[in-house]
């Protein structure tokens, strides 16, 4: 079955863009710096180290777009019934499982 998106509207994110481009950046930096840790041979434990904040960082991402997403797409889909809040609903629902899974 083929998932149809309606990208015309603006995503729920659109509000906090900046801050989500931010938190990407520094998520970014924090992978750069294992790159860089694991290229001088650093000890094991601390490259995990980043490892595991990194992830923390990028789960905090993800977080931020469910989060606008549930108060945006998935209200705004609500209110209007019909098909698109039973699909918007669904997409959700599997978003949340796959964070609960990763």
């Amino acid at each position: 079955m083929t998932e149809t998106h309606d990208h015309s509207a603006h995503p729920g994110y659109s509000d906090d863009k900046a801050a989500v481009l931010k938190r990407l950046a520094r998520v970014q930096g924090q992978v750069k710096g294992i790159t860089r840790m694991v290229e001088e041979d650093t000890y094991c434990i601390d490259v995990l180290t980043q490892v595991s904040a990194t992830t923390k960082a990028l789960e905090a991402v993800a977080l931020k777009l469910l989060e606008e997403h549930l108060a945006h797409c998935v209200v705004d889909a609500a209110r209007a019934g019909g098909p698109e809040a039973e699909i918007k609903v669904k997409e959700a629902t599997d978003a949340i499982a796959r964070l609960v899974r990763s």
